[in-house]
């Protein structure tokens, strides 16, 4: 195996893992104790699957260590191709992405406290309880909205560098740059039109999967360094 291979299979591996280990709060959690319309509901599900609840809130500061190094990782495979292009993936893809995660983490643990209705929060009455926690959830869903302008605009110079990189797939990195707006799209939505961001995901899915295609591509197939002109030459 070469180096190269080498690099690609381990941010390949990073790239999966950070992405597994995120989905449980991003999808799992919602899925299980979020009830749709009904704060009550949802607090009441928060306070009686506490341990689950509190297994997300760890595997978003995790998924969110773990990605940091997503894009480090991925430097080091393509800062040969485009080392000025590599810094920006690397300032948009882990800079300001991570600290979206922790912050949403401290969010998710004042709504556990609201639902759990700790002793110096007696001052507030239940009703206000199942708002505090709505509120609070409601910041989380707006931070997660915020960061997938970043999570986008990454996109962008990670599938030009696999573009020129002569090593992966062309068509991986046309496909990972038409779906940065996408993602960016699916941010403003939400912010200029709330309750219709779930419309764009539906219409951009297939977009989407550009990500799971090269994180898998990367993980089991590596990458192939191209030899010279010299060496694929037969002697007459």
């Amino acid at each position: 195996m070469t180096t190269l291979s080498k690099n690609a299979r381990v941010a390949g591996a990073l790239y999966v893992a950070a992405s597994v280990v995120g989905a449980v709060r991003l999808l799992y959690i919602p899925s299980h104790l979020f009830v749709h319309g009904d704060a009550a509901a949802t607090a009441a599900n928060l306070a009686a699957h506490e341990s689950l609840f509190r297994f997300g809130i760890v595997s978003t500061l995790i998924g969110a260590a773990i990605w940091l190094f997503v894009p480090l990782a991925l430097y080091r495979l393509l800062k040969g191709v485009d080392q000025g292009l590599a810094v920006l993936m690397v300032i948009l893809g882990s800079l300001m992405q991570v600290p979206f995660f922790f912050v949403n983490a401290v969010n998710d643990v004042a709504a556990l406290l609201f639902a759990r209705g700790a002793d110096y929060l007696a001052v507030f009455d239940p009703a206000q309880r199942v708002a505090f926690v709505r509120l609070f959830l409601d910041l989380h869903h707006q931070l997660d909205l915020a960061n997938f302008v970043f999570a986008g605009l990454w996109l962008f110079p990670f599938g030009l560098l696999v573009y020129k990189s002569r090593f992966l797939p062309r068509f991986l990195g046309i496909w990972l740059m038409l779906e940065c707006p996408a993602w960016v799209v699916f941010s403003l939505t939400g912010f200029l039109a709330p309750g219709r961001e779930g419309r764009v995901f539906d219409l951009m899915q297939p977009l989407a999967f550009a990500e799971v295609a090269i994180m898998f591509w990367l993980l089991i197939l590596g990458a192939k360094e191209k030899l010279p002109v010299a060496a694929t030459t037969q002697p007459a």
